[in-house]
């Protein structure tokens, strides 16, 4: 567990960056700080692994001091990655995973071993392992910025806004597999991001800090949307908070069977919207009446989110209406199309679902 107890960080007489803050991080969950530019979101952080020191109050993690401990020590003992992997350009992948392991005297050839074993963890392959940073996509390298944190497996990690430099499809990839990675390992996170979704969807809590590093709320996510604390909160969490809180409801919505065609099939003008896979996967939609015949790739229609069976009434209600048909695609555990929903059977169940809990919006 991570604890901040009334600690404040002031530059000279006037600037302050974090006000009397005192927050908790649970061992083994995700505790994720967002606010506005300039709340101190960044500054808490470093202040954990000194690299910041704090001008009064204490932090300590698993009721240790982290002002008694010897600061090269304390950081070594604990993961970080930043935007872009801060990986050092002149070493391979597989030595800059190895780094923290050296430096705590590990023989070298266990030290990339243990890299190599780390690539495929966060899902890379180890091919990569002799190449350098300059030659690794964006989200590859923020793979091995992950890898390289967890080299020494610390109990604590720090991530500082981390999947923000790159591309929104990347990104989702890295959020899921991190999530994966969270859920085998349970780490004492502490994530920094300015994202409100990201927030809501990686955090077990989520901590709501004010411009001058004033702690505006910390809550369940599902909380947070729910129940925000006052206005700044309602504001900064946005408007379609109730849209968002959705991503925490499941209720039963009919999945009604599916017309497939495999990509090499065959449509005809009368066939409408028919769903396109591949293996038993989605791969798209064709408009049957402008594309007919032999289903070619270049005319699929790719628009469409997929959401999981039995999943959110969140990600039920965004596939179906972002379907080019109108029918949201629902997936089996092993990704093949299970059936699709309707955007008012969604709704219906929403509905259903607000009117048994009771809920009000505010």
């Amino acid at each position: 567990m991570i604890r901040f107890d009334g600690v404040t960080k002031r530059y000279g007489q006037d600037a302050v960056a974090v006000d009397d803050l005192t927050l908790e991080a649970p061992t083994g969950k995700i505790t994720v700080l967002v606010g506005p530019s300039g709340c101190g979101k960044t500054t808490t952080l470093r202040m954990v692994n000194r690299m910041i020191e704090a001008t009064s109050g204490s932090i300590t993690i698993d009721g240790v001091d982290t002002a008694s401990m010897d600061p090269a020590q304390l950081r070594r003992g604990i993961g970080y990655v930043i935007q872009h992997g801060g990986l050092f350009p002149h070493h391979t992948v597989e030595r800059n995973i190895a780094t923290v392991p050296l430096l705590l005297g590990q023989k070298k050839k266990a030290a990339l071993a243990r890299a190599r074993e780390l690539l495929e963890t966060v899902g890379l392959p180890q091919t990569l392992a002799r190449r350098y940073p300059a030659q690794l996509s964006g989200g590859q390298q923020q793979r091995v910025g992950v890898a390289r944190a967890l080299a020494a497996d610390p109990p604590v990690m720090l991530m500082d806004e981390p999947f923000s430099a790159v591309d929104p499809v990347v990104r989702d990839q890295l959020q899921e597999e991190f999530l994966r990675l969270q859920g085998h390992l349970g780490k004492t996170i502490l994530f920094v991001t300015h994202d409100i979704d990201e927030a809501i969807k990686l955090g077990d809590q989520v901590a709501v800090l004010r411009v001058g590093g004033r702690l505006a709320q910390v809550a369940p996510p599902a909380e947070l949307l729910a129940h925000p604390a006052d206005d700044f909160v309602a504001g900064f969490v946005g408007r379609d908070r109730g849209y968002r809180a959705l991503s925490f409801v499941t209720a039963e919505v009919p999945v009604h069977p599916e017309r497939t065609v495999d990509i090499d099939g065959e449509v005809t003008t009368a066939d409408g919207w028919v769903l396109v896979t591949e293996g038993g996967a989605p791969v798209g939609w064709i408009d049957a009446a402008a594309h007919p015949g032999r289903v070619r790739r270049e005319a699929l229609a790719l628009g469409g989110t997929l959401a999981e069976s039995g999943g959110s009434l969140r990600a039920a209600l965004d596939a179906a209406l972002s379907s080019p048909s109108g029918r949201g695609v629902i997936l089996t555990p092993e990704g093949r199309v299970a059936g699709t929903v309707r955007a008012a059977e969604v709704l219906r169940a929403i509905e259903v679902e607000r009117g048994a809990s009771g809920e009000v919006d505010r």
